[in-house]
């Protein structure tokens, strides 16, 4: 492994999870992962996002960044490596998309003081899904909550990363997970161990799984 900090992200029911799982556990990784669950306004907010979108943002932006900078600033010295499943420029990432212009011009304000306070991971491997394969993955998972996603909904969050990751210098593992299914194709998983023994320039890396 040639990276001590690694962050998966990708669109909703990418399986950025399921593969931090999997990672962590090959690498005796310290694992971070995004405590959405206890956001009390998500199940809210796909009831009515006009409404909810801004308390939603704000929630997440404040828990990821306590999550993050409590646990990278804390040295384990049994794990060298963390492993995460999400990006915290996830927050304007999402915020981009949910919220109206002047709701965001405020919420990016409040990102761009706490941002620079949160280290940046070594590398991201970005989980790249067409959009009926994520609709797949989230009825598969059966929360109820996210059940009526709706597919624009979806194609507005996969143009939002992808233009993000294509303007920032970001060193980026692109993985096209059209097929992928690291819980049932162990081939799958061990692309990415073997990726992961690389050391990539900055910029986009492309991948394809078998």
């Amino acid at each position: 492994m040639q990276y001590n900090f690694v962050t998966i992200e990708g669109n909703i029911g990418a399986g950025k999870t399921t593969l931090a799982h999997l990672l962590s556990k090959h690498f005796n990784a310290r694992l971070i992962l995004e405590e959405f669950a206890d956001n009390p306004f998500l199940p809210k907010f796909y009831e009515n996002q006009q409404q909810y979108a801004f308390p939603l943002e704000l929630f997440f932006m404040a828990e990821r960044y306590k999550q993050l900078k409590d646990l990278l600033q804390t040295k384990d010295m049994f794990q060298n490596i963390t492993i995460s499943d999400y990006l915290f420029t996830k927050c304007l990432l999402f915020a981009k998309v949910n919220l109206p212009t002047e709701e965001f011009r405020l919420y990016q304000k409040l990102f761009d003081i706490v941002n620079p306070q949160i280290a940046q991971p070594d590398l991201l491997i970005y989980l790249h899904s067409p959009v009926n394969k994520l609709q797949q993955n989230i009825k598969k998972r059966n929360r109820l909550y996210e059940q009526g996603i709706a597919s624009e909904y979806l194609f507005s969050l996969q143009e939002t990363y992808t233009q993000y990751i294509k303007q920032h210098n970001i060193k980026t593992l692109f993985v096209d997970a059209s097929n992928a299914d690291f819980l049932g194709n162990d081939e799958h998983l061990k692309v990415i161990i073997n990726a992961l023994d690389k050391e990539y320039e900055d910029g986009q890396h492309y991948l394809t799984l078998p």
